[in-house]
């Protein structure tokens, strides 16, 4: 059973790792000797990955606990834990349906958090341990029509910096990456409120979802955030937020810090074309 981390590849557990970014940065690990387990609501046809699919749903904490005691009884530690899994959500939030929101939120919300719940103790008792909690630079500024996306991503993002503080006499870190928009197939899996004939905000809507999507079709690769996650890894004391991306979206964040708040809107609305 492994024990010391310096002496044997580090343990690497990364929610969401069937596809997309979670995928990349499994398959570019494993390729620099770390020991990682990837997950998946149902996992099938591994034979062709680099790592182990284990069958986790971030929705579900009875399948979080059970993944996560495997991996620990099997290895003997758990080093690393990268906070992939999220669902995208778009629509107007006078028309989006409550339940749909409540999904987002616990999927990309509370079933992170749960995660980080069920793996402290394990990093506690080998007081080390690194989580990287992969937000979005979405989560730093509401957006138009991605308005729940946004709060759900930034949440996370402020719970992260107060675990910080209550982690340090752990010898745990934790962190923030936010990227921008990679090409994945989260426009895919994302749920749409439908957009509504004569409703007051379909043209508008339309627009910005076309905006959106096109977007996404045209992110970078999914291996800019692997290579961005085994720089952070290798880190010795890892800052609380990183961001990934074109650079333009990377200089919103800093632009929102500096102007007006009108200005800022004004911004916002001119590049969804509102």
């Amino acid at each position: 059973m492994k024990t010391d981390a310096s002496q044997t590849s580090k343990v690497v557990l990364i929610t969401g790792g069937s596809s997309g970014i979670g995928k990349s940065i499994a398959e570019y690990l494993s390729d620099r000797n770390y020991k990682v387990y990837g997950t998946s609501r149902n996992p099938q046809n591994q034979s062709s990955l680099k790592f182990e699919l284990v069958a986790l749903d971030v929705t579900k904490v009875e399948t979080i606990t059970a993944a996560v005691n495997s991996i620990i009884e099997k290895e003997g530690r758990l080093d690393v834990l990268i906070n992939n899994a999220g669902v995208g959500i778009t629509g107007p939030l006078e028309e989006t349906p409550e339940i749909e929101i409540k999904k987002a939120f616990d999927t990309n919300y509370f079933g992170p958090l749960n995660v980080i719940k069920s793996v402290l103790p394990q990093m506690r008792k080998q007081k080390s341990g690194l989580i990287i909690n992969i937000t979005s630079i979405a989560g730093y500024m509401g957006l138009p029509y991605r308005g729940i996306y946004s709060a759900s991503k930034g949440a996370l993002e402020l719970t992260t910096e107060a675990f910080r503080m209550e982690l340090k006499d752990f010898n745990i870190s934790m962190t923030n990456v936010a990227p921008g928009d990679f090409a994945t197939n989260i426009a895919a899996g994302r749920f749409h409120a439908p957009v509504i004939k004569g409703s007051p905000y379909e043209t508008s809507y339309e627009r910005t979802l076309n905006i959106m999507n096109e977007h996404v079709d045209h992110g970078k690769d999914p291996q800019v955030m692997a290579k961005a996650i085994y720089k952070i890894i290798t880190t010795k004391k890892p800052r609380g937020h990183y961001k990934v991306g074109e650079p333009l979206q990377k200089f919103s964040i800093a632009l929102k810090r500096i102007l007006p708040d009108k200005v800022y809107e004004k911004m916002l609305l001119k590049h969804y074309k509102l």
